[in-house]
């Protein structure tokens, strides 16, 4: 073999490796769209591959030529000089009409942030294959990364006419997250939802492309457009799991409406992650009843679910059901047991051996609980441990030294420093001691002044420290921020009630507050505070025994307590208030109203 056949024989070599490599060559990290397990998007799936009609014979049409441009290409690429690499790449694909290497080309240009030389090389291949779906993917994906979003229309209608079947169901469920980071979240919407106008009727596809139209819409601010795509996904299947969490994620953000479009969809078989979503949300709202049904629907359908175990302990914990949180903790351990070594499964027995160690507490045994924190050896989550071990202190009068355990604790981050406050805060509160905790807070307020929950926290013991005008002036201001925060607006509108001042205004607040959590126990029992406040006592009696048939509660009882007696029903008062003394001796509210009324129940 003469010298220039050896160099066509190893060049030929080189390129046969390459083309191999470049027929499975993954995704390029650029166009990969983060998504939900169930909304995968592929990236090249065999079928598009398929209609791309690659040279037949692709060791006999490489010619020598060729050959050396592939592999001056690679080694560009790999010597630092990507640009060379590219054109070069991109010349063999236009010589070559090889899929593959226009490919290739993209990949490159993409591996180097060339964005525009990768749109260039995909156009390209757009041109040379019309009929190609995964050609016509990198060209959505790429004009989608640069925020081209009118142009994406036309290629986006392509891949929906290209697809079927699980696959067309995969692409339409991917495309919020598609055009997640779009600036024009309005364009975006629009375009996919002309793109999608015609599945909407489809007995398979159309559920799916409700529901990511809703989504959509709620990425573009149109919460009522959102929840009408919600309503009619549920209308066409009531089972649509994608159509649920959108309605749960409008319930989330205030939408009340969203709420009565899923009852039938937990009456058939939902997804345990979807119950979960939903108890999730009906314990922020102190729904605990409603949470605690969807919780032992999980655990009694997915027994294996260990979060739902987790959750059911919580629940158990704060109805004070001590034992059956117990219970629920030992069913969590038992699942984390077979989990795979790791931080996550070490953050979940943390979690439960702080929520034994608060069980014990809660019965007194606190060397019992100094025992449960013992175990927690992870640093990240030392300062939870140490929060627990100081509470422990300050239940045994011993709250100075509570107090230096937090302060030495080492600060991790800088949100620590934070963290440290609030829970030094947080003990000079169970102690009473309002006016250091305020002050306290309002240092931990200071680290950051956009927080509007630590300033709520601030508002609370400003007026807990006898400073009534601060704490309205604080409430005021996140309210003037956040006109939706609902708990700034419920205790602004309580807290004007029980002074008796602005009696319509506090009204409203809570009202306003009501709109954002329909049903909250402790909202409708300021509602019917206010009621009170006004005259209304017949309005305030309904509201209040509403709120405590569904969270019974001490100062919801000694709210209600006081309406009843003031009406004249002492009886049922006494009873009311025995009650709320079986749930919290302790409560300042109900002592104090009892004392007042001369009351002995």
């Amino acid at each position: 073999m003469d010298y220039y056949g050896a160099m066509v024989h190893i060049f030929r070599l080189r390129a046969l490796a390459l083309a191999c490599m470049l027929t499975v060559g993954a995704v390029p990290a650029l166009l990969a769209q983060p998504a939900a397990p169930t909304e995968v998007l592929p990236a090249a799936p065999p079928e598009a591959e398929d209609t791309d009609h690659p040279l037949e014979d692709q060791d006999t049409a490489l010619t020598a030529e060729l050959f050396y441009e592939l592999l001056l290409s690679e080694m560009s690429t790999s010597g630092g000089d990507a640009s060379t690499g590219y054109a070069l790449m991109l010349d063999a694909a236009r010589k070559s009409s090889d899929p593959r290497l226009y490919r290739r080309a993209a990949e490159m240009a993409l591996q180097s942030r060339s964005a525009e030389a990768a749109l260039l090389a995909i156009r390209s291949w757009n041109a040379a294959f019309p009929q190609s779906r995964e050609a016509n993917r990198y060209l959505l994906y790429i004009l989608v990364t640069l925020n081209r979003t009118n142009e994406s229309a036309e290629p986006l209608q392509r891949e929906l006419a290209m697809a079927s079947g699980r696959s067309k169901l995969a692409s339409v469920r991917a495309l919020p997250q598609l055009y997640a980071r779009v600036s024009n979240k309005a364009t975006a919407a629009r375009i996919v939802e002309q793109a999608l106008a015609g599945e909407l009727r489809h007995p398979a596809i159309g559920p799916a492309a409700w529901a990511t139209i809703g989504r959509m819409r709620l990425a573009a601010q149109d919460k009522a457009g959102a929840l009408e795509a919600a309503s009619q996904s549920l209308a066409l299947d009531h089972t649509d799991d994608g159509a649920a969490m959108l309605a749960l994620q409008l319930l989330d953000e205030g939408v009340a409406e969203a709420e009565v479009l899923l009852p039938p969809y937990f009456a058939d078989t939902p997804m345990p992650e979807v119950r979960m979503a939903y108890a999730r949300l009906l314990l922020e709202s102190q729904r605990l009843a409603d949470a605690q049904a969807q919780v032992d629907a999980v655990t009694r359908e997915r027994p294996d679910a260990a979060e739902a175990w987790l959750l059911q302990a919580s629940l158990k914990l704060q109805s004070g059901q001590l034992d059956a949180a117990e219970q629920a903790l030992a069913q969590f351990t038992r699942q984390l047991d077979s989990a795979p070594p790791g931080e996550m499964r070490s953050r979940a027995f943390t979690q439960a051996w702080l929520m034994h160690a608060q069980i014990a507490e809660k019965r007194g045994d606190y060397a019992g609980a100094e025992t449960w924190l013992a175990r927690i050896d992870n640093a990240p989550e030392l300062l939870a441990a140490q929060s627990r071990r100081a509470s422990l202190l300050a239940r045994q009068g011993k709250l100075s030294q509570a107090r230096a355990v937090i302060r030495a604790t080492p600060a991790r981050q800088p949100e620590d420093e934070r963290l440290k406050l609030q829970a030094e805060a947080q003990l000079l509160r169970e102690a009473g001691e309002y006016r250091e905790a305020y002050e306290i807070q309002g240092r931990a307020a200071a680290l950051a002044p956009e927080d509007d929950d630590l300033i709520y926290d601030q508002a609370m013991l400003a007026e807990k420290a006898g400073q009534p005008r601060e704490a309205e002036r604080l409430l005021r201001s996140i309210v003037e921020r956040k006109p939706d925060h609902r708990h700034a607006l419920n205790a602004l509108g309580y807290m004007l009630a029980d002074r008796g001042e602005k009696l319509a205004e506090a009204r409203s607040l809570i009202a306003r507050a009501l709109e954002q959590a329909p049903g909250d126990p402790f909202i409708t029992d300021s509602l019917g505070w206010v009621e009170f406040r006004l005259g209304n006592h017949a309005r305030a009696e309904e509201l209040l025994q509403s709120a405590f048939d569904t969270q019974p509660d001490a100062e919801i009882a000694a709210h209600l307590g006081e309406v009843l007696w003031m009406r004249g029903q002492r009886e049922r008062a006494l009873q009311v208030w025995r009650e709320g003394l079986r749930i919290n001796k302790n409560h300042d509210t109900l002592q104090e109203t009892i004392k007042r009324l001369g009351a002995r129940p």
